[in-house]
């Protein structure tokens, strides 16, 4: 297959949407069960925070309910409907949402793009790690609102944590079986969940309906300069709590398609809104309620619950809360995926459980986020701790997706005056969100920024790292070095070092080698060998493909291969690479490789086989600024630890090579040496 043709494959394989799922009424489960887990048990907290925000019960009046609940509603229709929903799910990588999808759509445009995508990356994926802990934490927490489990577990709040820690163990402990595997379990949970939450908001709602005039803006906006509101701009902060899934929601979207989320949500935004309603009609119907006071940390979302139903809605909160941090552990895989492609990430083994491309799992991620949301857990303890430092780092990421959203809409879908309203209305609003965020910061909100700055930094060494060796990296025209091989596997002055050596290869052009391979072959000690391969796996869209190319130039020596195995097939290319090797022989273009010994009665007609693998080292004499070092450094630190090749592409039991060639920069100068000899000394 000539380069061409290669590259047309290419661009017909990326244009295959894998996330183009159909809308039916399983994949409508899938999406209940996978997306809407972290918004969906907002109302477990955030009426919780207004409370605590702004005195407690005694200071509830009408006012103060109509207010927050109008500032709640209005929020989660900007915020998520709107911008989300409706505006970002449009921008989409061949089926694939989040940041770092449509900074992909984008990036060409701009080099000052790469920021706001990093930054929102970044706390994205910090603010990851702590929804896991306070949402299972809160929901733990509300089984003490049951008078019989509170007798047995009484207000020690290491118990708490212990259950907590246990279920934080085993969800992340699942996420190998796969997002649609437990989308389909918790799917039919999730459906029940909402419908309580409807059901149950609906029930106070018809006893005190006053709570529907929530529905007017202009209540939120005049509470927010009102004297029954204690907290001033500040409450905006609490409630930004409601949407803080919709980051989330945008990220999942490659799992379950565009189509299913736009079948489910408005059914999951009338159970929300219905549900915050229902808490301000009870608040309202209890304000004053000297017999609350007593109740420490007062939850509404519990207390409205009556006595015969509150035990089977903790339950149910606790299941909702698992599917909570379900989401944004899925949302996770989707993210370093899309960075690991943008090359701002390491390359990272990942599995696809399921028949669609999007549904994927990185162990790595995976174990990453479960030590994270232990040392949460662990340092914070309580969830009214957690809430504190929860919100603060996804506002970043809100503004970084309102610019990117910004440039795509302006440059790419090249819209003239609306993309201008867009951004000067949304990077307001979440800039008031932000600054009402900021008083977290001490209480808590510096874990996930300084989380946020850690990945933040891996991201930029590894960026700064790879553009460095780009501006280094050298692709070789094949057929210049093809007499010189023949010389080689010809030149007995060298002992022969395998019959067949591999070299595996990210360059996906087959007129061109990277130049660290010949010079692995040729100048880190010449490497015979009777013929030499060199393999580039490519994985396609398609989940059960088989086929390979050969390029051999009229040789039968030289062989460059394309796989292109389907994102469900095990990359074993040792077994893979036998059985082509075995058809070439078969076929006469490879000459046999006889051997004299063998344990079988007749030889086959395959040799041995030596893979190498090249890596990339900067010798101290290099001539990079110390940025650039510090970066290439880190790159190759963080490399280490991302995982081995040898593991992903099945060659644990091949005999291989590891091999480690200078980068190749400019060399500083040094001084000359001058000779001197023993007898004048």
């Amino acid at each position: 297959m000539n380069d061409t043709a290669l590259e047309q494959s290419e661009e017909s394989s990326s244009s295959h949407s894998s996330g183009n799922i159909p809308i039916s009424i399983g994949a409508m489960l899938v999406t209940l069960g996978v997306v809407y887990g972290d918004i969906g048990t907002s109302p477990m907290y955030v009426t919780k925070a207004l409370l605590a925000g702004n005195g407690g019960i005694m200071s509830v009046n009408e006012e103060f309910i109509l207010g927050a609940l109008s500032l709640v509603i209005w929020t989660v229709t900007l915020l998520t409907t709107v911008k989300y929903v409706l505006i970002s799910l449009r921008a989409d990588n061949h089926g694939e949402g989040g940041i770092f999808a449509l900074y992909s759509i984008v990036r060409r445009g701009a080099k000052w793009l790469i920021v706001p995508a990093m930054l929102g990356g970044s706390a994205l994926l910090a603010d990851g790690v702590l929804t896991p802990a306070v949402t299972i934490t809160t929901a733990i927490e509300g089984l003490r609102t049951i008078p019989e489990v509170h007798a047995i577990m009484g207000d020690n709040q290491t118990n708490v944590v212990v259950i907590t820690l246990i279920i934080v163990c085993l969800l992340f402990l699942v996420q190998r079986a796969g997002t649609s595997k437990i989308g389909r379990a918790f799917g039919p949970v999730m459906t029940f969940w909402f419908l309580f939450l409807g059901v149950s908001g609906l029930l106070h709602v018809l006893g005190n309906p006053v709570v529907i005039k929530a529905f007017n803006p202009i209540r939120g906006i005049m509470f927010l300069f009102s004297p029954h509101n204690h907290a001033g701009i500040m409450i905006l902060g609490s409630c930004f709590l409601a949407t803080t899934g919709a980051e989330a929601l945008y990220s999942d979207m490659g799992h379950v398609g565009r189509g299913n989320i736009y079948a489910t949500w408005p059914f999951v935004k009338i159970c929300l809104v219905l549900s915050y309603l229902g808490q301000g009609a009870w608040l309202l119907a209890n304000a004053g309620n000297a017999d609350l006071l007593s109740i420490e940390d007062l939850n509404p979302f519990f207390q409205m619950l009556p006595d015969v139903v509150r035990p089977f809605g903790v339950v149910l909160s606790t299941c909702a809360a698992i599917i909570a941090s379900q989401a944004l552990i899925t949302g996770a895989f989707s993210l370093v995926s899309e960075a690991s492609r943008l090359d701002l990430m390491p390359h990272m083994q990942v599995f696809y459980p399921a028949e669609t491309r999007g549904q994927l799992y990185i162990p790595m991620v995976n174990y990453v986020m479960w030590v994270g949301c232990i040392i949460v857990v662990l340092l914070f303890q309580s969830s009214a701790h957690m809430e504190a430092a929860y919100g603060l780092a996804i506002t970043i990421t809100m503004l970084c997706t309102t610019l990117l959203l910004f440039y795509f809409l302006h440059v790419i879908r090249k819209v003239k005056l609306a993309p201008w309203i867009f951004v000067v209305f949304f990077v307001a609003l979440e800039g008031f969100f932000f600054i009402s965020s900021l008083t977290k910061f001490f209480h808590g909100g510096y874990f996930t920024i300084i989380l946020a700055l850690l990945i933040a930094s891996i991201m930029v060494s590894w960026y700064y790292g790879s553009a460095v060796e780009r501006r280094q990296a050298n692709l070789l025209p094949v057929r210049d070095y093809l007499a010189q091989l023949d010389r080689l596997r010809h030149d007995s002055t060298y002992d022969k070092l395998c019959d067949n050596l591999v070299y595996l290869t990210n360059n996906g052009r087959t007129n061109y080698l990277d130049r660290d391979i010949l010079y692995s072959i040729f100048d880190k000690h010449p490497k015979r060998a009777n013929a030499y391969w060199f393999v580039n796996v490519k994985v396609t869209d398609q989940p059960h493909t088989f086929e390979y190319s050969v390029e051999n130039f009229g040789t039968d020596y030289f062989f460059r291969v394309h796989l292109y195995l389907g994102y469900k097939v095990n990359q074993r290319v040792n077994a893979y690479l036998r059985q082509i090797v075995g058809e070439l022989s078969a076929s006469g273009e490879l000459p046999p490789q006889k051997s004299d010994y063998s344990v079988y009665k007749t030889p086959g007609p395959i040799g041995s086989f030596r893979f190498c693998m090249v890596y990339k080292t900067l010798a101290p004499e290099s001539d990079v600024d110390p940025r650039e070092r510090s970066a290439i450094a880190l790159k190759y630190a963080i490399r280490r630890h991302a995982g081995s090749p040898v593991q992903w592409y099945g060659l644990e039991n091949s005999n291989v090579i590891y091999e480690y060639v200078p980068l190749f920069t400019k060399f500083k100068a040094v001084d000359h040496l001058t000779r001197v000899y023993p007898n004048k000394k």
